[in-house]
């Protein structure tokens, strides 16, 4: 197929500027992340033997733990970097998640757990969606990640550097517009809000939506304690944390204090 469209700054970040494995695995609350998306990923992922397809899998960090579980995992990504990266782990190929090159209902599940992040453009995270869908099977499980609107509000406190004039008015211009422009630091990106990314699950016809806070309300006190001077955090306050996003999970209204958030829903058919 032709090569993916991608805006060049998304290229350039994901290619020469962070490897995402790394930060999943190295980071506290990347680690955090990754750990929360696949306890709730394993609550919805159906018996095996299954297919799942990684769209936007980037450097198979998904797919790795996937595949150990004994799933058949085939990966998408846009960047050549990261289909190098994935096909360790799974089949891996250059792919666009709005322009999907699998037939109608081919897979038991479809994970986007990093394309929203990067389409700014609704008719963007439509077409993501709705080829999500598409290609996942009748009663198959779509999963989508998204980055919180108001998630760089903690990020920025965590590094001591909200109250400078600069960071006031980056943060700002995503609160109101929801759109980071990738001017500096991370790359051109897209903030929800939950019920707003529940609501585009909806809108392509999935079924049983449900949006999960995936860091938690605390995640932040673990970059904060990253970001100072010591050892860094303790196992105890990686526990505790890791409890507050568990037993924040019934109240909707704590949704707006994690970093990301997991959405789940389900293709109508299929029933049995």
């Amino acid at each position: 197929m032709s090569k993916p469209e991608l805006a060049p700054e998304i290229e350039r970040f994901y290619s020469q500027t962070v490897d995402e494995g790394d930060r999943l695995r190295t980071s506290a609350d990347g680690r955090l992340e990754l750990l929360r998306t696949q306890e709730l990923m394993r609550r919805f992922l159906p018996e095996l033997p299954a297919r799942v397809l990684d769209v936007g899998g980037g450097t198979g960090i998904h797919a790795e733990w996937l595949a150990d579980d004994g799933y058949e995992v085939e990966l998408i990504d846009p960047v050549a970097r990261h289909v190098e990266q994935a096909a360790k782990f799974c089949d891996a190929r250059l792919g666009d998640a709005r322009h999907l090159t699998a037939t109608d209902g081919t897979y038991d599940v479809v994970q986007l757990l990093g394309p929203l992040y990067h389409l700014p453009d609704p008719a963007d995270r439509h077409a993501a969606l709705s080829e999500a869908r598409r290609v996942a099977k009748p009663g198959g499980l779509v999963a989508a990640a998204a980055i919180n609107r108001y998630s760089s509000i903690f990020e920025h406190v965590s590094y001591a550097h909200l109250h400078t004039e600069r960071m006031q008015a980056s943060i700002s211009s995503i609160l109101r517009t929801a759109v980071y422009d990738g001017s500096r630091g991370f790359t051109l990106a897209y903030f929800h809000r939950a019920e707003e990314l529940a609501e585009e699950m909806r809108t392509v016809g999935l079924r049983d939506v449900a949006v999960f806070g995936v860091e938690g309300p605390a995640w932040s006190l673990l970059k904060t304690a990253e970001q100072q001077p010591g050892p860094g955090p303790t196992d105890d306050l990686f526990a505790s944390v890791l409890t507050a996003a568990r037993l924040a999970e019934p109240y909707p209204e704590l949704l707006a204090a994690s970093s990301h958030f997991l959405a789940v829903g389900t293709v109508p058919g299929g029933e049995s």
